[in-house]
């Protein structure tokens, strides 16, 4: 059993970060946060189930790309998997969190990481973001820009428009925006062929981002990992996520040769992960 310790020793006491030693290395995150960071503070790790999967069908040499990277939770780990020869492009569009975010890089020295303060989406411009007081409790990962109208201008891209020499693996967790994503990266998708994993959380959304990717000519299937691992790196007993899964889409092309008979298939728009 290995105990994630937290490191606040040379940090303000009456700041908002803190430090642990994670399942993957040193990791920043902000103490008031509920998820991403509340968990790396008990458990030494986040949603451990989604890097578990990754190690699966993340390869050495990969190009992967990370749409609303938050602190890199799972950045560090993608990093890892891709290697020496490959590469990570990482995109995080609110400020402080980008900054955390580097932080964490530079703490596991993943010099295969470029990372970026933009968000992405179906067109090239600017976009809003809410801005987020640091210092007082919230889901940082859960704050969305559809129809922000007060906040920070930021740059906004299509996936297309940045000509990414490959991408292998895309994954976007972006609060509702995954569909935007996929819409401005048609071309490259349609170039490399790539493993999508898309969150997919809001019903309201999921038959359009459902029928978007199979039109594309993928296969599909529910991703459902529990926040909380039994067996996490702190050995901690305490579940702080009872029956809370992250709700997610893994998409392979029909063409490739990538067989899941663990997970459920999706075969219409109108599915749902519920029951």
């Amino acid at each position: 059993m290995h105990t994630p310790f937290q490191i606040i020793a040379a940090l303000d006491p009456n700041g908002f970060n803190e430090m642990c030693l994670s399942r993957l290395g040193p990791m920043l995150y902000n103490k008031f946060d509920t998820f991403v960071g509340g968990s790396l503070r008990k458990y030494g790790e986040f949603s451990w189930g989604e890097q578990v999967l990754f190690q699966e069908i993340v390869h050495p040499g990969f190009f992967v790309v990370e749409v609303g990277a938050n602190i890199g939770a799972h950045t560090v780990g993608l990093a890892k998997l891709a290697g020496d020869g490959g590469a990570v492009f990482a995109f995080e569009p609110q400020r402080i969190v980008f900054q955390t975010l580097c932080a964490n890089l530079a703490l596991n020295q993943c010099t295969n990481v470029y990372a970026y303060p933009q968000a992405v989406g179906a067109e090239d411009g600017v976009i809003v973001v809410p801005v987020v007081d640091p210092s007082q409790a919230n889901n940082f990962g859960g704050v969305s820009l559809l129809g922000a109208e007060d906040g920070e201008m930021t740059d906004l891209h299509r996936l297309d428009s940045l000509e990414l020499p490959a991408v292998h693996f895309l994954k976007a967790d972006v609060e509702g925006m995954e569909r935007e994503v996929l819409i401005g990266a048609e071309q490259t998708i349609n170039r490399d062929r790539p493993i999508l994993y898309l969150e997919n959380d809001q019903d309201d959304k999921s038959p359009a981002l459902i029928e978007q990717v199979l039109s594309l000519d993928y296969d599909l299937y529910w991703h459902l990992p529990l926040l909380y691992n039994p067996d996490n790196f702190a050995g901690d007993q305490e579940n702080l996520f009872p029956g809370i899964v992250s709700v997610n889409i893994l998409c392979l092309p029909s063409e490739a040769e990538i067989r899941v008979p663990h997970l459920q298939r999706i075969t219409s728009p109108g599915d749902s992960w519920r029951g």
